[in-house]
């Protein structure tokens, strides 16, 4: 009798077995068995817009050549700040409750320095416009330790970008240099840069805070009355792009800006790094931290390609002839 019954037990196993194996639910249940993906939790202050889309299509670009497809073997999670600075820390602390793999906190030293005092553990991968060593951010470029590593863009594009500027509109005396005060570190240092590079060029600075698009509809309704020959707009978001451009034309303001994104948008001139190349080199870099890199051991990448990009149409509406030399020099001239 324990026999039989023995046996029976045997064969309903095997034919609970053989009819889930042919089950089209079978791959579902195995599935579930391997370890979840791993996820990336992305942090960045601004909003999910076109400038966006292009540098996440360059981070997905990294990731890819890492070994790493969305949704194929890796997962993201979004959290947009929509420029404002006081919820990066609350959006940090969520991708921790998360337990995701990676944070990713890009957009500056802000979020960067958000998602370090929510966490010592999760590998955190930022980009940065300043020196991250002299912020505080990591111990070193070539060894960062702590649980950081990144992407560094560094900051000599001020001086060169004031020449590039004069050599476009070589009339120039006066410039307003446009900066945002959300990003207190980049405004200081930009301003700096621009104070030193224009004493030794012969040319007046004058300093504009702005951040909200009222500030900077304040701030370009002021040169009715103090107008400058020329605007220096410094690491701004890219969500403002498009205002700002825009007042450029309209003012018929010679301006030169920080990154791409505004040329596209209409605005005259930017030379600066190639943010579509630092996205790729954050998803490199996180990449190598889940194959097992440790972020203190991983060096912080140090940008060294930069990009001229000259808005010949703008130039036209000002009445600016874009010199040869200078056409030759540029990486792109938008017709």
């Amino acid at each position: 009798m324990q026999f039989d019954q023995l046996r029976r037990r045997e064969l309903i196993t095997i034919i609970a077995g053989a009819a889930a194996a042919s089950s089209p639910f079978w791959p579902l249940v195995a599935r579930a068995q391997q370890p979840a993906m791993p996820v990336i939790g992305f942090l960045d202050p601004t909003v999910p817009d076109a400038a966006a889309a292009d540098r996440l299509r360059a981070f997905r670009q990294g990731l890819r050549e890492s070994g790493y497809v969305e949704g194929e073997n890796v997962a993201i999670e979004f959290r947009w700040a929509e420029n404002k600075p006081d919820r990066l820390s609350s959006l940090a602390a969520g991708l921790v409750r998360r337990q995701v793999a990676v944070i990713v906190a890009i957009g500056g030293s802000t979020p960067a320095f958000a998602a370090k005092a929510e966490t010592g553990s999760i590998p955190i991968v930022f980009t940065a416009a300043q020196d991250p060593v002299k912020l505080g951010l990591v111990a070193s470029l070539a060894r960062p330790g702590a649980n950081l590593t990144g992407v560094f863009f560094p900051p000599e594009s001020t001086a060169r970008r004031l020449e590039l500027l004069r050599e476009l509109v070589p009339s120039i005396r006066r410039v307003a240099v446009m900066l945002d005060p959300a990003n207190a570190a980049n405004a200081a240092a930009t301003l700096n840069d621009a104070q030193t590079a224009a004493a030794r060029m012969n040319l007046q600075i004058k300093a504009l805070n702005a951040s909200s698009a009222r500030e900077v509809d304040a701030a370009y309704a002021g040169f009715a009355t103090d107008r400058p020959d020329a605007l220096f707009v410094g690491p701004f978001a890219t969500d403002r792009r498009v205002q700002l451009a825009m007042l450029g034309v309209a003012h018929k303001l010679p301006a030169t800006y920080p990154w791409r994104d505004f040329v596209d948008a209409g605005g005259l001139m930017s030379y600066g790094a190639s943010l579509k190349e630092a996205f790729r080199q954050v998803g490199m870099s996180v990449g190598r931290i889940l194959k097992g890199a440790k972020p203190a051991e991983l060096p912080v990448v140090q940008l060294s390609k930069y990009e001229l990009v000259i808005n010949a149409s703008t130039a036209g509406i000002l009445g600016l002839a874009v010199p040869p030399a200078l056409r030759a020099l540029a990486d792109e001239v938008v017709e």
